[in-house]
């Protein structure tokens, strides 16, 4: 079982940063794959950003040149640095983790509101 609490959400300008993180607990955190993910009002939920174990990366198009993830396996933690927010940007996002055997564990999601 594997426990994901993230933090950092709030309001912000368009134009602004946020930093998101994620705290994994349960499982061997080195080992799991790690991803944000979004879900904005009457939209399906959709993959932000994924990191591998080995730390490679996978950025949505939309989010490419102003999204980075990053992991401290020391800290079992999953960040999202967030520049040059948007309106559209706008979601409750979540943070996801991949076991070794395939087991998905999703967060409760954290509140993103980027205002014009």
């Amino acid at each position: 079982q594997v426990q994901l609490v993230e933090s950092g959400g709030g309001l912000v300008q368009a134009g602004g940063s946020l930093r998101l993180s994620c705290v994994a607990s349960g499982s061997i955190f080195t080992t799991n794959h790690m991803g944000w993910f979004r879900q904005a009002p009457g939209k399906q939920r959709e993959l932000v950003a994924y990191i591998t174990s080995r730390h490679n990366t996978l950025y949505a198009d939309s989010v490419k040149g102003r999204f980075t993830i990053a992991r401290d396996n020391a800290k079992t933690t999953v960040y999202l640095q967030m520049n040059d927010l948007n309106p559209e940007d706008t979601a409750v996002y979540y943070c996801k983790a991949v076991t070794r055997v395939g087991e998905e564990y999703w967060g409760e999601g954290t509140l993103v509101t980027v205002s014009p």
